[in-house]
């Protein structure tokens, strides 16, 4: 019960505080939290109503990505507490500003540091994702395997989200990239990004920053569909560990591939 009505949470306030602002923000609704780093009025209604929602399925912590910005040390509730709840409001802030759909709405149940629910809602398709661990990956109800990647690197689709790239490591993935069929800069939304390699509509994404509330939720969704969501060191995502550099691949054959022709890392 509770994980269904979680869903029904991302997409009703959704429709109540975002969807009504899609293309008709006014002025003053967008601000910036931090040097680059865009928040509208939708994101921080939407975070409110949201948290409250789901502090009244689970009375534990809520961890927003707009809270976190007011008070840094919110954060460490991931590491210290048995139970949080993830929750970013609006994924993709900067498409939404630009009048862009590509955009979601996300949370994540962590226990233990390690995230055992996920769920995405994209409004502009409708479309909704859930994960559970150990129980599946599922899109509008529909259980999502992932298939292996196959046929070899050089007819393998991905991303690379580079815009937190260093200098040096954004030369190298372009290099890199060279050996794949196609290598886009991805669309600016964890909560696109991830379903894309869960559904297998491509077969890798790299992100270089990994904030909890970006990448628990889809990371659960693409491991539960059959895929990897792992450090360049090959550890497992947790969202309690903040280090750069997470590779999210169709299968381990991908990811390994993937790992040492993009990136340029020793098998």
């Amino acid at each position: 019960m509770v994980f269904e009505k979680v869903a029904e949470i991302l997409a009703e306030t959704a429709a109540e505080v975002i969807e009504p602002r899609f293309r008709a923000l006014a002025a003053g609704d967008v601000v910036e939290k931090a040097p680059g780093e865009l928040v509208t009025v939708a994101d921080r209604e939407a975070e409110l109503i949201i948290a409250e929602r789901l502090r009244g399925l689970l009375p534990v912590p809520v961890v927003g990505e707009e809270a976190v910005s007011v008070d840094p040390s919110l954060v460490e509730a991931v590491r210290t507490e048995p139970a949080v709840w993830l929750v970013d409001p609006l994924d993709g802030t900067g498409n939404f500003v630009a009048g862009k759909g590509d955009y979601a709405v996300m949370a994540a149940l962590v226990r233990d540091g390690e995230a055992v629910a996920a769920w995405i809602w994209q409004p502009v398709c409708g479309v909704g994702y859930a994960a559970e661990k150990g129980g599946g990956a599922w899109r509008d109800g529909e259980r999502l395997r992932r298939a292996p990647a196959g046929d070899g690197p050089e007819r393998w689709r991905g991303a690379v989200l580079g815009r937190f790239l260093g200098p040096e490591m954004r030369a190298v993935v372009t290099e890199g990239a060279r050996g794949f069929a196609s290598v886009t800069g991805g669309s600016g939304a964890a909560g696109v990004e991830y379903p894309r390699v869960a559904a297998g509509e491509q077969d890798f994404t790299l992100f270089w920053r990994t904030l909890p509330w970006d990448h628990a939720p889809g990371s659960l969704l693409v491991r539960e569909a059959g895929g990897v969501s792992a450090r360049l060191d090959g550890d497992p995502y947790r969202p309690g560990r903040n280090v750069e550099g997470l590779l999210v691949a169709a299968d381990e054959d991908c990811w390994r591939q993937v790992r040492e022709r993009l990136l340029g890392m020793a098998p």
